[in-house]
């Protein structure tokens, strides 16, 4: 690179696995690397589901983005939402008309929740993709109990206890699992008018099995599981509608007055803006390199990317998310340090580059205490030692050493004593107007006890 000459420009979208690597990968290359996100944090999403079931809290499972780069010199974090992409000239486009220009681009933006065409039924239904889906999904399962304690029916009482799930991948089993927990350990003693041990769990999914990226073998164990723990696992059901009072499948109806989404993802739509093929689910068909067809300088990673490796598509989890985005982040910085040296060529050819390779280090389900099915390197484990493994590797994978440390002690805590630390109502906590009219019978008896 010339003396004086500006610093090549890389911009990440998305301060996740993915492009939270690709950030890291650029430490110490001579680029400006700029990371932009609509959130100021960095969300380990396969513990997710544990804040939505009272287990952990939001801060136990994120860490600032600035504090996590605050010893990359050459990486600047900015809170923004892109709106799109420009190619021609360069650009990532936000809102009134302002832009940052890039010399190389990294769409990390992942994806969000699918309800296949029918996008009224997110406001009944809440997926699991964010924070606010966590504690809104939390709010709802805990306000479900309290609900059914002062139900003046007992159809009304066991519709407040039934939870209907829809999506039998990892997400779905192991809020199954988690809410029938809470239901038949945790909340067991606090209630005087219901016995919570009657909830009703429902897991529908429209696959022949559970967890399809698992061995059938391991994907019965799980189905098994559930069912001991109390779980109706519904496979072959497809879901036709769902309402405030329950749920459709075909033709039946299903009293349930919490239903919760666990099935289908959609690509961040900023995707779109590229101009380039899409998948059904908005997915970028990216080239062996991650890169954009005809653009040897955008690439496209994680949840946003279709690409095949070894003749089989790479999965949306978050080991592949990593992988993409250190093997981006890596070859940038290698392709820029070659551009700086005397004599180089002022744009590396792609030719040269080595597609990249997913490495399955295999599938890790929790589905509840002690009860777990995994598979690594051909072998599959099921029981206490399966949930052992997916307790390590997800203590690993966590950010910040405090966050190890918490999560492992809530852990602890809740394996002696199945308390859940998290049990807050937070955000609007006033029932229905028709329930509590339908409540004031009980309500009342309980207030002339005092």
């Amino acid at each position: 690179m010339k003396a004086g000459a500006r610093l090549p420009r890389v911009v990440i979208v998305g301060g996740g696995f993915a492009g939270l690597n690709a950030a890291q990968a650029l430490s110490g290359a001579p680029a400006e690397v700029t990371l932009i996100d609509r959130r100021n944090f960095h969300l380990f999403q396969p513990l997710l589901y544990q804040v939505a079931t009272a287990g952990l809290s939001p801060a136990d499972i994120a860490s600032p983005l600035r504090h996590v780069l605050r010893k990359q010199k050459n990486c600047r974090v900015v809170l923004a939402e892109p709106m799109g992409v420009d190619l021609d000239k360069r650009r990532v486009k936000f809102e009134e008309g302002v832009c940052i220009e890039y010399d190389w681009l990294v769409l990390a933006a992942g994806a969000t929740h699918s309800y296949f065409g029918h996008d009224e039924w997110e406001e009944i239904a809440p997926g699991l993709k964010t924070v606010e889906d966590a504690t809104e999904i939390r709010r709802r399962i805990l306000l479900a109990f309290e609900s059914a304690e002062y139900e003046g029916s007992e159809e009304a009482r066991r519709a407040a206890l039934t939870f209907a799930i829809v999506g039998g991948g990892a997400t779905g089993v192991e809020m199954a699992g988690s809410i029938m927990e809470i239901a038949a350990k945790t909340v067991a003693q606090d209630f005087r008018n219901i016995d919570t041990k009657t909830t009703r769990v429902i897991l529908f999914d429209g696959n022949d099995r559970l967890l399809p990226a698992f061995s059938p073998e391991s994907s019965a164990r799980a189905k098994r599981t559930l069912e001991k723990m109390g779980v109706e696992v519904r496979l072959k059901a497809f879901v036709t509608n769902v309402t405030r009072n329950g749920i459709y499948v075909g033709e039946e109806f299903i009293a349930a007055r919490s239903v919760l989404w666990a099935a289908g993802v959609r690509a961040n739509p900023i995707g779109a803006s590229l101009g380039v093929p899409l998948e059904k689910s908005g997915q970028v068909k990216v080239e062996a390199d991650l890169t954009v067809p005809g653009q040897s300088r955008v690439f496209v990673v994680g949840d946003m990317a279709s690409v095949t490796s070894k003749g089989k598509p790479v999965p949306g989890v978050a080991p592949a998310a990593i992988q993409m985005g250190r093997y981006v982040g890596r070859l940038i910085a290698s392709e820029i340090s070659a551009e700086a040296r005397p004599g180089s060529a002022a744009d590396a050819s792609p030719a040269a580059r080595q597609s990249f390779v997913y490495w399955d280090k295999g599938s890790l389900a929790t589905i509840g205490k002690a009860k777990a099915v995994a598979e690594i390197a051909g072998f599959r484990f099921a029981g206490y030692f399966a949930w052992l493994i997916w307790s390590l590797v997800h203590i690993m994978f966590l950010i910040s050493f405090r966050n190890r440390l918490i999560v492992m002690f809530n852990w602890a805590w809740g394996w002696f004593f199945f308390s859940k630390s998290a049990r807050l109502i937070t955000g609007e906590s006033n029932m229905r107007i028709d329930e509590v009219k339908a409540n004031e019978s009980v309500i009342g008896r309980e207030v002339a006890k005092f």
